[in-house]
């Protein structure tokens, strides 16, 4: 599993499922309870649909890598849409550019590990976020 990556592109809201099967399936083999699987599916969910709202087209990449001393699920969720002007404040709860209620990357955050966002304007954004796989 190690080394492998797993992509989905996210090009339509039937993708944001695809992506959060994966997600969740890949989160079974390492071993998560159903309570981590749900969270990491639904942090999945979140970014895939960001991507479609905002982005149009991207992908989400799934691994296992080495994170914080341990093994972790890795989600990526990648595009090349327009980028987050203000990364600081699009992870604050209630802010949203669009008509949502801006829980979507607050709330990922609260439900992996680590949660990280690099954008630059007009050039995209890739959200890296993972969780630890327990006993890794």
């Amino acid at each position: 599993m190690v080394g492998e990556v797993v992509v989905v592109a996210v090009d339509s809201p039937d993708d944001i499922v695809t992506a959060r099967k994966a997600g969740r399936d890949l989160a079974q083999q390492l071993g998560f309870g159903l309570t981590d699987r749900t969270m990491i599916a639904t942090a999945i969910s979140e970014l895939a649909r960001n991507i479609t709202s905002y982005a149009g087209t991207g992908e989400v990449r799934l691994s296992v890598e080495q994170r914080s001393g341990g093994s972790a699920l890795v989600v990526r969720a990648v595009d090349d849409g327009p980028g987050i002007v203000d990364v600081a404040r699009a992870l604050e709860d209630g802010y949203s550019t669009g008509r949502g209620l801006g829980l979507g990357l607050p709330g990922a955050r609260r439900m992996m590990d680590h949660l990280e966002v690099t954008s630059r304007p007009g050039r995209g954004t890739c959200v890296e976020m993972w969780k630890l796989v327990s006993g890794a």
